[in-house]
């Protein structure tokens, strides 16, 4: 295995199905490049459908789950890590990984990027972090982060820290930078 890649994605089975297409398309692509994948291993939403694909490539998909999701955990996980909150659970997904990517998401996941943006900034976490920013998804994130540093809330080197990526191909090409 290349190394460990930490994938947010939502839990919801109401999105537009295109988004669980190139999520899809995304964890085939790095696990035939070599690249196990960490996420929150359920079954709901996007994270179910990246489970399926991982499970029907054969590829490595470690899942950290909190205990009080249990019910909801994906059956074929190559390897099940339990937590007793979601604030362990975070950490414990960007553990070992050298990247942390973001598909689109919900709520949870735009704590996750915040999270994990805040840890590089802070020197805690010194993985990459980049986001699939799919037919314009995560637009408004970038705007909300140039206006931080237009208004010098945020350093442009800080902000040089998150990657954004506008198809699967070029943030293949990220990763492998």
């Amino acid at each position: 295995m290349k190394g460990k890649i930490a994938v947010f994605c939502s839990a919801s089975f109401e999105i537009d199905p295109i988004y669980n297409k190139v999520a899809r398309e995304f964890v085939r692509a790095a696990s035939l490049c070599g690249y196990g994948i960490v996420t929150g291993g359920t079954v709901k939403g996007t994270m179910g459908e990246v489970s399926d694909e991982l499970a029907s490539i054969g590829g490595y998909h470690m899942g950290v789950i909190p205990r009080f999701m249990k019910q909801h955990v994906y059956p074929d996980l190559t390897e099940t890590v339990w937590t007793d909150t979601m604030a362990e659970r975070k950490i414990l997904l960007r553990k070992d990984a050298f990247a942390v990517v973001a598909l689109p998401g919900g709520i949870g996941t735009l704590d996750e990027i915040m999270d994990t943006f805040a840890c590089i900034h802070l020197k805690q976490y010194d993985g990459k972090i980049f986001v699939l920013n799919y037919d314009g998804f995560y637009e408004p994130l970038r705007n909300l982060l140039q206006h931080y540093v237009d208004k010098k809330m945020l350093s442009q080197e800080t902000m040089g820290k998150i990657g954004f990526a506008d198809t699967v191909d070029q943030l293949m090409e990220m990763l492998q930078e």
